[in-house]
């Protein structure tokens, strides 16, 4: 049988946990390279701004799912599903489904670009409130973001009349 990718739904929050009991399991009962081959949880990195301060962060990009790389038999199912904090496997009526060779490639893909340059969480028509600066504590619209220069051009009401500003990444916060 060959060895395909397999979406499985777990408790939101408890992927971590998930991956690493089901890998000690695999291991334990002989099916870790055998079987079973890679678990993967997909994250990318984004960009933050909380109390004026930037961060870097890992956003999941399916939460309450892992990819696993596997062999779908009966023992490798069963030690699936029995593993504490898996819901189940996204199937159609009793069967998992495998994933498309296209959707892992597309999400692998996917993964590898954001690694690179982590998401700007910016986008145009975004509310924002200013945290720090000249315009502290004035709310605008994001008219226009320049992610290699970290700045944004917002939209300000000042005195009855929209006044655009350009600020830092660093200097807002969405609303």
């Amino acid at each position: 049988m060959p060895k395909a990718w397999y979406a499985v739904h777990t408790i939101a929050g408890h992927e971590n946990k998930v991956k690493d009991v089901l890998t000690r399991r695999a291991q334990v009962e002989g099916f870790w390279d055998v079987d079973m081959y890679q678990i993967l949880i997909p994250t990318e990195r984004e960009m933050q701004t909380r109390n004026g301060k930037r961060y870097e962060m890992d956003r999941k990009v399916f939460p309450g799912y892992i990819l696993i790389q596997m062999q779908m038999t009966d023992d490798t199912f069963k030690l699936v599903k029995s593993t504490s904090g898996v819901t189940g496997f996204v199937q159609s009526g009793n069967k998992p489904v495998p994933l498309e060779e296209y959707e892992v490639r597309r999400i692998m893909t996917n993964l590898e670009a954001s690694k690179e340059a982590p998401k700007v969480n910016w986008n145009k028509g975004d509310a924002i409130r200013v945290v720090e600066g000249p315009f502290s504590d004035f709310t605008g619209k994001i008219e226009e973001v320049t992610p290699d220069k970290e700045k944004l051009k917002v939209l300000i009401n000042i005195f009855g009349r929209d006044t655009p500003v350009e600020l830092d990444f660093s200097q807002v916060e969405k609303l």
